[in-house]
């Protein structure tokens, strides 16, 4: 998928649709798309459709024409998920964006015992916000029919939860620990990678990750900042598993 893709409620049905609103405005005014230029239309959640712009009215109405019917992406196997500790700053936005370009199916934001950031009150729903519209705006401009689910803040407890029901899970960790590289994954299915803080995994929180069935894994003999390591592992996985193929 080439064309630039905007987001809609729901996949329209026919030959024409009025796209207006914030991403109206978006295709008019920033990407200024011109009549006869190509387009996809998603929902975000694997459903898509093709046009070709037919014509603008004003700064926020783009006449879109020729749609060929709705598509359906399917749903990605193994399911890839992150688990990813809460970073200081706006590296958690930079984790969402760039895990998401690389292809992850699901962000759970972690509450980890060594992460200086903890998400409370409205400030914790703002920054999950935050991270929510990164996951779509990055889903976007990679082109991506089906935008990764960012779930709601979990505890340690929840994460462990988590872990007992997957088929293959996994803590990334340098110490002691096995490589990813040669780790045997699962065909299909669903996988789950938890990225620690800059502080690392606690010696608690590993022990009951590992009571639910994820073993340490490290990436290579470099330590990786917590923004940085989930992209890399995810991209690991893809290769691994043949979705990038």
């Amino acid at each position: 998928m080439t064309a630039p893709v905007f987001v809609v409620d729901e996949v329209p049905v026919g030959e024409s649709y009025v796209l207006e609103g914030a991403e109206g405005r978006h295709a008019v005014t920033v990407k200024r798309l011109r009549p006869g230029e190509e387009l996809v239309l998603t929902d975000g959640r694997g459903q898509w459709a093709a046009g070709v712009v037919d014509g603008t009215e004003g700064k926020d109405r783009l006449i879109v024409s020729g749609l060929g019917g709705v598509r359906q992406e399917p749903e990605p196997e193994p399911h890839i998920t992150v688990v990813q500790a809460l970073p200081k700053g706006d590296r958690g936005e930079l984790a969402v964006e760039t895990m998401t370009e690389t292809g992850v199916d699901r962000v759970v934001p972690w509450s980890a015992s060594r992460c200086v950031t903890q998400w409370r009150g409205d400030r914790g729903l703002k920054s999950l916000g935050k991270w929510r519209a990164t996951a779509r705006e990055a889903g976007k401009q990679s082109r991506r029919p089906r935008f990764p689910e960012v779930a709601d803040a979990a505890t340690t407890k929840q994460v462990a939860a988590l872990l007992a029901g997957v088929d293959f899970a996994a803590v990334l960790h340098e110490e002691g620990s096995s490589p990813l590289a040669s780790a045997k994954l699962p065909d299909r299915g669903s996988i789950v990678l938890v990225v620690g803080p800059e502080g690392g995994v606690s010696p608690e929180e590993l022990a009951a990750f590992e009571e639910s069935g994820a073993a340490p894994y490290r990436l290579g003999p470099s330590v990786l900042r917590t923004s940085t390591a989930g992209t890399a592992a995810v991209a690991l996985l893809l290769g691994r598993t043949g979705r990038w193929g």
